[in-house]
């Protein structure tokens, strides 16, 4: 049920675009008014999460750690699973940002006959992640030739490298089909596995079920239909120019996936893809486990008033001697000793 309400939600984006399109004639509304306001969207979100997150009081050392801290010297430790300074911290974070390490130490438990406890590595979850968000990278890359004039000299390039399986008009590019079988992958996988599709809630199926879609509108413009390349890159350096023109004859099916585009990029940091920068904020990934090494105080600690036992008991020792407590000037006069007192 979650799944199909994400389908659903998708479903009535496409048909809003083509409607807005076909029978309103809105090409100016999904070609200028949606792409700026995504853009707008976009900035003041990531802009408010990262202020939250940069506000957001740390006070203690909480890094999650797998390996052996630093302690003596012959004993070996983990560099990158339990960083001691910032430098191993850096190295860390490199390591996650570009090969998601700790998503490939990942591991699965189950029960099995006996019962028996195993552990299993999850290495094809960590494979599609990678494969999903290098593929995206390599797409948006090749999408800078619609957005710039003279096209930086990269593009060219890592078009030709994405481009080497040339089968028929036009070739190929191999970081689409990596990217439709990666996002088709991660989709199924919280289908099919019931354990994930018993957590999976309709933030988790939404934006795979957009970024699918906007796949499949783009495969569909570049080796199905016929789309003006001259006219779109018009449309774009006019939105990076401010002056917006909106040629004609572009096609309902270019609207559809650009608003499909927009709409996630709106929704990107009100959701669960906006870990991309969240992670560079994360406690728990930005902070070195040096609690051994050094002294951390909480800077808002705040004095408190407080009061010794004996003090306390000058105040109440009539009630508690009404209540029939023991006090501690009887226990040092030889009186019943229900429990020790002591003064530290």
């Amino acid at each position: 049920m979650n799944f199909i309400i994400s389908l659903m939600a998708v479903l009535a984006l496409v048909v809003a675009a083509f409607l807005g399109i076909e029978a309103a004639g809105l090409s100016r509304v999904f070609g200028v008014a949606i792409p700026y306001a995504a853009f707008i969207l976009l900035i003041s979100g990531v802009v408010y999460r990262v202020l939250n997150w940069a506000s957001s009081p740390v006070p203690f050392r909480i890094p999650t750690t797998a390996g052996q801290q630093k302690t003596l010297p012959w004993i070996k430790r983990d560099r990158f699973d339990n960083p001691c300074n910032k430098i191993e911290v850096l190295g860390r974070f490199i390591m996650e940002v570009l090969f998601f390490r700790s998503l490939f130490r990942n591991t699965r438990a189950e029960v099995d006959k006996g019962p028996t406890l195993y552990y299993q590595w999850e290495k094809w979850l960590w494979l599609g992640g990678l494969a999903l968000h290098y593929s995206l990278l390599v797409i948006i890359l090749r999408h800078l030739r619609f957005f710039a004039e003279p096209v930086p000299s990269f593009v060219p390039v890592l078009g030709g490298m994405d481009g080497f399986l040339q089968v028929g008009l036009p070739g190929i590019y191999v970081s689409d089909a990596v990217f439709m079988i990666a996002v088709t992958y991660l989709l199924l996988r919280r289908l099919i596995i019931p354990r994930i599709r018993y957590i999976s809630i309709p933030a988790d199926y939404l934006p795979l079920s957009l970024i699918l879609a906007i796949g499949v509108t783009g495969i569909l413009l570049r080796y199905f239909t016929r789309v003006d390349l001259l006219k779109v890159k018009q449309l774009a350096i006019g939105l990076i120019n401010f002056q917006c023109v909106v040629p004609e004859g572009i096609g309902t099916l270019f609207y559809i996936h650009l608003f499909l585009v927009c709409t996630l990029i709106a929704y990107f940091p009100f959701s669960k893809l906006i870990h991309a920068g969240g992670i560079f904020f994360s406690p728990t990934m930005n902070l070195p486990n040096d609690s051994r090494m050094r002294r951390h105080v909480n800077p808002w600690d705040y004095p408190v008033e407080v009061q010794t036992y004996v003090e306390y008991e000058e105040r109440f020792r009539e009630k508690m001697i009404e209540a029939g407590l023991p006090v501690a000037k009887d226990i040092a006069a030889g009186g019943p000793a229900i429990y020790s007192l002591t003064k530290k």
